[in-house]
């Protein structure tokens, strides 16, 4: 994730993904943080999706909706930002409907929809993630799974000033600088117990916590940043799963 937390961002203005929909797109594409660490943990832990229907919650650009598709899922994208969706048509073409949907809000489709549902790196930009984590699990079938990924607590925790209350549920900014562009980002830290607490408050079984390594191709394309993105908690990874009917259904 590009930005540092050393330079304090403007919460009215941030996160308007639209206004750097192209810069963040190039940013994220090939580097180390998003291609070689988060992407691929999503997909090992979304394992076999052939045949698969997934919602893809905060698809963006379309990069992990594409590996998903190329894997044989039948994906379905949603994004807040209509600029970051313009960017993954041109890459996804018609192979994946897209939607411009809020999280916050109630999403267009029906109940046991998907049989997956993949989240990365966008629950950390909620306060409260119930109504979201509600929706999420309305609409995958029993037996179905949601994947996500988030801020690890310990990076606001470790670098914020002064440190916050590990226990609470805090907002942090900082900006990002993409393409010589300083982005003001907001994002809210919880604690361990209180993302557990919401997949399960919201009707999930906890499957999977990882943290998982940098894919090890990274080490000779970003020599001076493997060691420290392998020894260093970045983001936090959770597979859930929605209990099967009592009927038995798969």
């Amino acid at each position: 994730m590009p930005g540092s937390l050393a330079q304090p961002a403007d919460p009215a203005r941030a996160n308007d993904y639209d206004s750097f929909a192209e810069a963040y797109a190039a940013e994220t594409e090939n580097n180390l943080v998003n291609a070689y660490y988060a992407r691929p943990a999503m997909l090992a832990l979304a394992g076999d999706v052939a045949g698969r229907r997934i919602l893809d919650a905060g698809c963006g650009s379309g990069p992990l909706s594409a590996a998903l598709r190329d894997r044989g899922a039948v994906v379905t994208g949603i994004d807040a930002s209509a600029g970051m969706l313009t960017l993954a048509r041109r890459r996804l073409g018609d192979d994946v409907a897209l939607h411009v949907v809020d999280l916050s809000d109630r999403l267009p489709f029906d109940d046991d929809a998907f049989d997956d549902v993949v989240a990365s790196l966008v629950l950390h930009y909620l306060e409260d993630w119930g109504p979201t984590l509600a929706e999420l699990r309305r609409v995958l079938r029993p037996g179905g799974r949601l994947t996500a990924s988030v801020d690890h607590p310990f990076v606001a925790y470790t670098f914020q000033e002064p440190r916050p209350d590990y226990s609470a549920t805090t907002s942090y900014t900082f900006d990002w600088t993409l393409n010589g562009q300083s982005v003001p980002m907001r994002f809210w830290r919880k604690p361990l117990h209180a993302m557990t607490d919401a997949f399960t408050t919201a009707g999930f079984r906890l499957a999977v916590i990882s943290e998982p390594q940098p894919d090890p191709a990274a080490r000779e394309l970003f020599p001076d940043d493997f060691h420290g993105l392998s020894t260093k908690r970045c983001f936090l990874f959770f597979v859930v799963e929605a209990p099967p009917s009592a009927t038995g259904s798969r």
